[in-house]
């Protein structure tokens, strides 16, 4: 099931975002975005059509980003998985594609209320994160 909230929108401007861009871009096939959220949350509304629009500009295949409702109650697929509280949360995990030890591994999360808008935040934990690597 898809979140219509993570359709772009179609007045952001990726140019002004040139840093968040070139980081989500660089790492476009690399990474999983799973993306907890509800088109009935207002903070949903509010954050995640800049952060569809961030990963199309980027070019982050949509293969790599899975969009999962969860109802009024935040129940849905995934949610005591991984431990989902507060929407939106974005979950960005490394490819599962082989038998590395790293695929699949958590990488950064962003989770509702955090100080920066999603898609900057989430290129800020990256960018700090894969530079350990």
């Amino acid at each position: 099931m898809s979140l219509e909230t993570m359709q772009p929108n179609p007045t952001w401007d990726a140019a002004s975002y040139e840093d968040a861009v070139a980081t989500l871009e660089a790492h476009a096939d690399d990474l999983v975005y799973k993306v907890w959220g509800g088109d009935w949350c207002k903070d949903c509304r509010k954050l995640l059509p800049d952060f569809g629009a961030a990963l199309e500009a980027a070019g982050v295949p949509d293969d790599n980003i899975e969009e999962i409702a969860v109802d009024q109650d935040k129940q849905g697929p995934g949610v005591d998985e991984y431990g989902i509280e507060y929407i939106p949360t974005i979950v960005v995990e490394r490819v599962s594609d082989g038998p590395d030890e790293d695929d699949g591994e958590e990488v950064v999360r962003f989770v509702e209320k955090e100080d920066l808008p999603p898609a900057i935040w989430v290129a800020e934990q990256l960018e700090d994160a894969l530079d350990d690597d």
